[in-house]
């Protein structure tokens, strides 16, 4: 009878796959063994795996570029970073070396952009799509970047009163771009998003105000869909909108050439996971360009904004289970030596799931077990995969210890969570290490972060 892990892995999935294998019972990551890392560094560890943020940006750009000769498309792709997925530096640093832009959401963001430049990492010709509902602060930064030879930041307008506040600070001709306020999908608790503003206003706002400015010219029109690049009825009838209004513009402002289809592109959070990127962006193209020659429109360029996309599958977080506990005849507790809700705050706070291995044992039996954290939080636990209602791991039987991973986590985690501060019942961060590969194709790692200290924490909270 075949009962041990990986026995259950490859009879449930198509195992292995391209970033995990399994060598001598124990998990690869990129071909990285987790356990030389573990003796390394221990656990509770946080992992970013640097060259799969380059590979997801060489992949998206392959694919849109594709889908637009495919079609003959004449307008231009331009790759940005979201870069509310994780602000840290060795990751926009990475990204940018694959000649992409940035949008930012707010003020913060822009003070992060000139220290890129004083560094050398950017320079003023590089994108940069300022999204958000806007404060005085990003406003004045806004215009700072501008006034000061920044040509190609684009102010997306989040509401018509932000037009009146550029106008005042920005000193130089200025791009902009709107934003439009999509409709929501028929099962969310409100109808239309509270960001942007509504098709109906849109055409009358350029007439009445931007037209008359000639300070600044309206280069973007932009749209952002909360459930993401999904093929269902609802994504293509609010992409056939946005279009619909683009050349209803572009009829009344020339200047108009740039359409912003935001990002939205999932990451893989099963083994089972199975999503036709190149079908999507292939279609997304073939219908801005069929809406386009229908109405006797020039195709404009296309910005995505691709942030979890671009970051989330590079990200590991590494526990070790320190204990189990037989809680009644059915819910076997893992102990794990931190928090879920500090460490993975998705997990907690919207129910997501990421991908779930163990790190060694895969030659073991496996049963049914539910994890718990260290907070005394009652929803400090994980108990289901993406892909069942249910977590299966190898038995834990007073041999070696046994350490699991999540996988596909560099997206969010450390800004929702609150990187540096303090966590729920005092929990520490946990260690943060980068992973890249030198020119012989060999890994190395550094030291990003080391685990919080209670002195750190003490300094916080004022003792």
């Amino acid at each position: 009878m075949k009962n041990k892990y990986i026995d259950l892995v490859e009879q449930s999935f198509d195992f292995p796959q391209d970033e995990f294998k399994v060598e001598d019972g124990e998990l690869l990551f990129h071909d990285i063994p987790i356990m030389d890392i573990i003796e390394q560094y221990g656990t509770p560890l946080k992992i970013t795996y640097l060259p799969k943020i380059s590979s997801q940006i060489q992949r998206a750009k392959r694919m849109f570029n594709v889908a637009m000769a495919k079609v003959d498309y004449k307008g231009a792709y331009h790759y940005c970073y979201c870069t509310k997925s994780s602000h840290f530096s060795f990751v926009i640093e990475e990204a940018l070396k694959n000649d992409i832009h940035v949008e930012t959401s707010s003020a913060f963001d822009l003070n992060l952009i000139e220290a890129l430049q004083e560094a050398g990492t950017v320079s003023k010709e590089l994108y940069i799509i300022c999204n958000g509902f806007k404060k005085d602060i990003y406003i004045e930064n806004i215009a700072n970047l501008r006034n000061n030879g920044w040509s190609n930041i684009i102010p997306v307008l989040d509401n018509m009163q932000e037009f009146d506040e550029l106008d005042l600070c920005v000193k130089e001709p200025c791009k902009i771009g709107i934003r439009i306020a999509a409709e929501e999908e028929p099962k969310f608790e409100f109808y239309t998003s509270r960001l942007g503003i509504r098709y109906s206003d849109i055409l009358p706002f350029y007439e009445e105000k931007l037209k008359k400015n000639k300070k600044f010219s309206l280069k973007m029109l932009h749209f952002f869909i909360n459930t993401g690049m999904r093929d269902n009825a609802y994504y293509w009838n609010e992409l056939s909108k946005c279009v619909s209004v683009y050349c209803d513009l572009k009829a009344l402002c020339p200047e108009l050439d740039s359409l912003n289809i935001g990002g939205g592109f999932p990451i893989k959070n099963s083994l089972a996971f199975d999503y036709d990127y190149e079908y999507m962006a292939e279609e997304i193209i073939a219908q801005i360009k069929s809406i386009c020659d229908q109405r006797g429109t020039p195709e404009p360029n296309i910005f995505t904004e691709f942030g979890s996309f671009t970051v989330g599958e590079s990200g590991a977080v590494i526990y070790q289970v320190l204990d189990q506990k037989q809680q009644n005849d059915r819910e076997r507790w893992y102990m794990v030596d931190s928090s879920f809700m500090t460490t993975l705050p998705d997990t907690w706070g919207i129910k997501q799931r990421f991908i779930l291995l163990p790190i060694n044992k895969w030659d073991k039996e496996y049963q049914r077990v539910f994890l718990g954290g260290l907070t005394c939080d009652s929803q400090d636990y994980y108990n289901a995969e993406a892909h069942a209602n249910a977590i299966f791991l190898p038995v834990v039987n007073g041999e070696e210890p046994l350490y699991i991973g999540f996988f596909h986590t560099g997206a969010y985690q450390e800004s929702i969570a609150g990187f540096g501060g303090i966590q729920h019942c005092l929990q520490p961060a946990p260690k943060h290490i980068t992973i890249d590969v030198d020119e012989n194709g060999e890994y190395y790692t550094k030291l990003f972060s080391k685990e919080q200290t209670y002195k750190s924490m003490l300094k916080i909270l004022g003792y």
